[in-house]
């Protein structure tokens, strides 16, 4: 039977050519930890990760390399932002689109004494930038907010987020984890002082490895939470005090930033556009194959603009885990099925708690796939 691979917005298969070779090359030819050792091979490995660093600074239209923080993932940054910056009788406005990968930090800084309040979007996951504004207080010291919903796709308002946080003085954190190498972002032109990214979604880089780009200005008022060996000022038994070191305690995942470099090295020869253009042809074609399916209720846009290449479906007259089952071992067809990690998001939208079924589509997916899962629902839902 052939696989066809909807779950890009869990993690993107296939990776950008190049990667698992680079990957293995490392492996094969020696992982020298970088920082420690002091010979040729470990200098080429340092080489290697500073050049990842500035093409991450480029991408996002970053001013300093030495901010590009790598971490194990953007669940793992964001742990580290928003518990190591916030502290106890701050305010922080979230979204009511966001992964838990945002809120659950969030709940457990509110037990130390953290005001949290959280901006309600429409059952479409459309954020009026007002609402945020409305919920600024004096002692408001930052906004966390996702780029775009992991469960429908729907952007959040960046810019005008952005330029609320730059009135007020306060910091603007991102989880860029659903656009972040699918769709430009300038951290300068957005007013982002932390933008935190996972390499293994539309960036096409390896599992396990993340990271943040973080002002200076935060930077110096974020306390590291994980601190230990870093191979600089070995002296001290306190962290250092200078970037990236404050934030990069303990062995790092070579073999990881190695496989990003090089899906890095793919996107700027393929282009950001090229990509996200092909993944949005395809999922119009999804949207408007679904409007000839009774009872599939799509949650969110059903429009191109401002929005990823994400569709999540609410199959009315069915049970959302038996079309998701049939789907993949009758045809194949792999989805996510549930609340995708997201729980509030789909209070927003209106399909809390059953869930929906979610379509992710990626660079490797074909026209011909999406035509083929269309002829798949309509068989699943027209054979009850």
């Amino acid at each position: 039977m052939k696989r066809i691979y909807f779950d890009n917005g869990s993690t993107s298969f296939p990776k950008a050519p190049g990667v698992s070779d680079a990957v293995k090359e490392l492996m094969d030819m020696g992982a020298f930890n970088i920082n420690r050792g002091g010979y040729e091979e470990a200098y080429e490995i340092s080489g290697q990760v500073l050049e990842t660093r500035q093409m991450l600074k480029e991408m996002f239209d970053f001013e300093l390399t030495k901010n590009v923080v790598f971490t194990p993932s953007v669940t793992y940054s964001l742990n580290y932002i928003i518990k190591g910056f916030l502290k106890p009788g701050d305010h922080v406005v979230t979204s009511s689109m966001e992964h838990n990968a945002v809120i659950r930090p969030l709940v457990q800084m509110e037990k130390t004494g953290v005001e949290v309040d959280c901006a309600m979007a429409d059952d479409r996951g459309v954020l009026d930038p007002q609402r945020v504004e409305e919920l600024i207080k004096p002692h408001t010291r930052a906004v966390v907010m996702s780029a775009a919903s992991n469960v429908c796709g729907t952007f959040l308002p960046l810019r005008e987020v952005g330029e609320i946080c730059r009135r007020h003085n306060i910091e603007f954190i991102v989880d860029s984890a659903q656009m972040a190498g699918a769709f430009p972002m300038s951290m300068r032109e957005l007013n982002i002082s932390c933008l935190t990214f996972t390499g293994h979604k539309s960036l096409l880089g390896p599992q396990g490895v993340g990271g943040m780009l973080i002002s200076e200005r935060m930077a110096e008022e974020t306390e590291p939470i994980i601190a230990g060996g870093t191979g600089s000022v070995s002296h001290l038994e306190t962290m250092p005090d200078f970037m990236p070191d404050r934030f990069e305690a303990g062995t790092m995942n070579l073999p990881g930033i190695i496989g990003l470099r090089a899906a890095l090295l793919h996107h700027k020869k393929v282009g950001m556009g090229t990509i996200a253009a092909h993944e949005l042809d395809l999922t119009m074609a999804f949207i408007n194959g679904l409007s000839e399916i009774k009872g599939a209720h799509i949650a969110g846009l059903k429009e191109r603009e401002g929005r990823a290449a994400i569709v999540s479906v609410d199959f009315k007259e069915d049970d959302n885990a038996r079309v998701a089952f049939e789907l993949e071992n009758k045809y194949g067809v792999m989805t996510r099925v549930g609340l995708h990690c997201a729980p509030r998001a789909h209070k927003s939208l209106g399909t809390y708690p059953e869930g929906t079924v979610r379509f992710s589509f990626g660079h490797g997916n074909s026209l011909d796939e999406v035509d083929f899962c269309l002829d798949a629902l309509k068989k699943i839902l027209g054979g009850k």
